[in-house]
């Protein structure tokens, strides 16, 4: 009997679904949208959503940030999610994130989806993800 084991096990070992989970908000909170598989959307979107409600009781409340520090293991996310992500939605009762659906994968036709802030910082996207190939032709001409 399953009785009161609520959420999806992915595959994964509880410790690999704890660290994936911790990767993917930190990379949420980085670019404030990510594209993953549904299911894996899904599942991020409450731990998500409890994180920025904790974010809300304010960059002073030592405890709070250590509680997300907990789970998200990167201390500049949790700087930027007590500092920018949580005055950002102080006044929105719930409701910080959406999933929205993004066709099939080309490989195994997994359902993929996006899961974004609902007032992301638009230029946040793909903020510091490693080298592009505009940075390496500016480069070259200089």
């Amino acid at each position: 009997m399953r009785h009161r084991n609520a959420g999806r096990k992915l595959g994964r070992t509880s410790a690999h679904r704890t660290a994936m989970f911790a990767n993917m908000m930190a990379a949420l909170i980085k670019h404030e949208q990510i594209k993953t598989t549904l299911p894996k959307a899904k599942e991020l979107r409450p731990v998500m959503e409890k994180l920025v409600t904790l974010s809300r009781r304010g960059p002073t409340d030592l405890h709070a940030r250590r509680q997300a520090l907990a789970q998200v293991r990167d201390a500049v996310q949790v700087r930027k999610l007590f500092d920018i992500i949580g005055p950002r939605y102080a006044d929105r009762p719930g409701g910080y994130t959406r999933v929205l659906k993004a066709g099939f994968r080309f490989g195994d036709n997994a359902e993929m989806a996006f899961i974004e802030f609902v007032d992301r910082d638009v230029d946040a996207k793909g903020l510091d993800s490693g080298p592009t190939g505009a940075e390496e032709t500016a480069d070259s001409e200089a």
